[in-house]
Formats: C-alpha cells, sequence, structure tokens
C-alpha cells in the first residue's frame, strides 16, 4: 500500500490559524479522537446500536477542521456495508461573512453529500442543511472535555417539526 507523504502534509495542520482562533475552537475543542456508541432504526425501522470511530484534526492551514466517522468501526462486523454503516468525512470551517460554520459531510458507502450551516446555541452546537430535502438538523449536546452527544433529526415540512434520526454519544479516547 502506497502514502502521499505530500498530500498529508498539505492536508493537516499542527494547530488553528491565528485569524479566527477564538471561533475555530468551536469546533476546535474536539480535535482527537473518540469511540462512539451509535444507536438508531434499522434499515426495517426497529432500534439498533453499533459502536464506531472517530477522529477530529485540524486542515488546510489551521483555517479549518476535518473529521471522519466510521460506524461500524474499523474491523468491526457489517463495517462498509449499507444502509446502516458509513465512513465519511466532515470539513469545517469558519466564514465571518456569515458569523457561522459552513461544513460539508461526504459519505460514499451511501453516496451522500449535504452542506450545512452551524452556530452555537446556548451550550449546544446546531448545524442546519435546507438546501434539499428532508431538512437535515445535527446538534451537538452535553458537550464536556471527554464526552459529547451528536443527534440527527430529520423534517419534512420546512423545519416546522423535527423526528429523531439517529444519535451518537463520543468519549474521548486517552
Amino acid at each position: 500500500m502506497s502514502t502521499n507523504p505530500g498530500l498529508a502534509e498539505a492536508l493537516h495542520a499542527p494547530a488553528p490559524d491565528g485569524t479566527h482562533a477564538r471561533r475555530l475552537d468551536l469546533f476546535g475543542r474536539f480535535v482527537g479522537s473518540w469511540d462512539l456508541d451509535w444507536s438508531g432504526p434499522d434499515a426495517v425501522g426497529q432500534p439498533a446500536t453499533m459502536t464506531g470511530e472517530l477522529h477530529f484534526g485540524w486542515v488546510l492551514g489551521g483555517r479549518a477542521i476535518q473529521d471522519v466517522w466510521i460506524v461500524p468501526g474499523r474491523g468491526e462486523p457489517g463495517e462498509g456495508r449499507p444502509p446502516l454503516a458509513f465512513h465519511g468525512s466532515t470539513i469545517r470551517f469558519y466564514d465571518p461573512s456569515i458569523d457561522a460554520w459552513r461544513s460539508t459531510w461526504i459519505e460514499p458507502v451511501n453516496g451522500r453529500v449535504r452542506r450545512f450551516v452551524g452556530r452555537p446555541s446556548g451550550r449546544d452546537i446546531v448545524l442546519i442543511s435546507d438546501e434539499e430535502e428532508p431538512w437535515l438538523r445535527w446538534c451537538f449536546t452535553a458537550i464536556t472535555a471527554r464526552s459529547f452527544t451528536w443527534r440527527a433529526e430529520a423534517s419534512g415540512d420546512g423545519g416546522a417539526s423535527w423526528r429523531f434520526a439517529e444519535e451518537m454519544r463520543a468519549t474521548r479516547r486517552r
């Protein structure tokens, strides 16, 4: 297996860029590796659970944060098999022109791409994707240095009501 150190050097950054360092901390606090406990409905609507992994890091000169979500985790049964499994990445950056985070999720296992705008909401972070149906709302809640909960909801009525889609509880790896 060949590696491309040029890509890794060009992509990864050791720290946030100083220009918007305070704003970058909204997602910067997640930099590192996490274990995930996923729950949601299976393909026929029955409750299901899986474990996975999550990795956040600084990229693009420290101006953005990239994460990689893998459920089930690498080497676990069902890895990479749709429709429940996913292995995707989000690139997020703070955009001062809208005083919010732009975020794009790319997930090839299930062929998904979604764009979000994210903002702090009290102690939480809320990201909304309203460019196509259904609308999606992703929330980071109960955020501490060692854990957080990520919850996904969907709306088929333009955000008037939301229904549960899935949830992940993240615990920072030591």
